[in-house]
């Protein structure tokens, strides 16, 4: 059983203690959050002990769990490395990509797995609809939030949109060609909504709208390819296949067809694929623990988190462009 403690004991610290209470693969030894009000509290309401240094913590497990505010993922999963612990670590991986390249260096020396919480990956919708991803040709993302101060001191981008950058990057195989972007900050100093065009060197192309101010919450992944176009509602956890084939005197009874200027006629049909309604964190918890005993690599491994910061980044600077292109054009 490996021994695992929290770093962080926020929002998204409890729900992660919460689940790693729920798996008996791990021993939850403890948490630690400077905030000593918060400590307190948690350690209360949810019976653990919380420890009072990051480096007690880092002494006491096999396992550190970095669920702290993005500026401070470098300085607590480099500590864990360097003292040989496996790291997980909530997305962003880090906030440059100076600090990722320098973790992937630490982690590459000390020999320990560390996995990001691209928790994405592991919602049912997403699991059941990969199979059927083929070559996609457009993409269409939607994640909109309500307003939360949670999360504002970094841009929306390193935020909300590397959930959907990270998801782009597994189904689409090819580099990319080109990103165009724009965004406006509304209630904090760095953009709060944005729109990026991403298009890849094998002609795929995807658009990204994300919002943290908006009036409603929608977290929708639209795919198109040929023959078929996939939709996957992450908050609903649900994914419908809606398929275009030839009739071939094959027509359900909730098929519809259509006719084709040449007068041949294709049918169309939504299918709703079944999901498994798992706990998507627990999972990707579980899924690190079976990395490291079986030694493994993780199912998002730090490369992969890495990437999805180099993109966001390459948002981030178009988006900065775009700014100074409309700057000129209004002097």
């Amino acid at each position: 059983m490996l021994k695992i403690g929290v770093l962080g004991a926020g929002h998204l610290g409890k729900i992660h203690i919460n689940c790693i209470k729920q798996i008996e693969k791990y021993e939850l030894v403890g948490f630690y959050d400077q905030d000593e009000n918060t400590a307190k509290k948690v350690a209360a309401d949810l019976e653990v002990k919380n420890y009072k240094s990051i480096d007690e913590l880092i002494d006491s497990v096999d396992v550190v769990d970095i669920v702290t505010p993005t500026i401070a993922h470098f300085e607590c999963a480099s500590k864990a490395i360097a003292k040989g612990k496996n790291v997980f670590i909530e997305k962003p991986i880090v906030a440059t990509v100076e600090e990722a390249n320098k973790l992937i260096a630490m982690a590459k020396k000390a020999n320990v797995k560390v996995q990001v919480g691209h928790v994405e990956r592991f919602n049912p919708a997403f699991i059941a609809a990969q199979p059927h991803i083929d070559d996609p040709v457009f993409i269409e993302v939607h994640r909109l939030a309500l307003y939360n101060p949670r999360g504002c001191d970094v841009p929306v981008v390193l935020d909300l949109t590397v959930h959907d950058i990270d998801i782009l990057l597994t189904i689409v195989k090819s580099p990319i060609k080109s990103i165009n972007a724009s965004g406006v900050s509304i209630v904090s100093p760095t953009p709060d909504i944005i729109t990026a065009r991403i298009e890849f060197e094998n002609g795929a192309v995807a658009n990204l709208t994300t919002s943290r101010i908006s009036m409603k919450n929608m977290r929708k992944f639209r795919i198109f390819q040929n023959g078929a176009y996939i939709t996957m509602d992450f908050m609903e956890k649900k994914t419908d296949i809606v398929r275009v084939e030839d009739v071939n005197g094959n027509v359900g009874p909730f098929d519809m067809t259509i006719a084709l200027p040449d007068g041949t006629e294709k049918k169309i049909s939504v299918e709703e694929l079944e999901t498994n309604q798992i706990n998507a964190i627990k999972t990707e918890l579980e899924r690190f623990h079976d990395a490291i005993v079986t030694n493994t690599e993780p199912p998002v491994t730090i490369e992969d988190g890495v990437e999805v910061l180099k993109v966001a980044y390459m948002i981030l600077d178009e988006i900065d462009k775009h700014k100074n292109q409309l700057k000129k054009h209004l002097k």
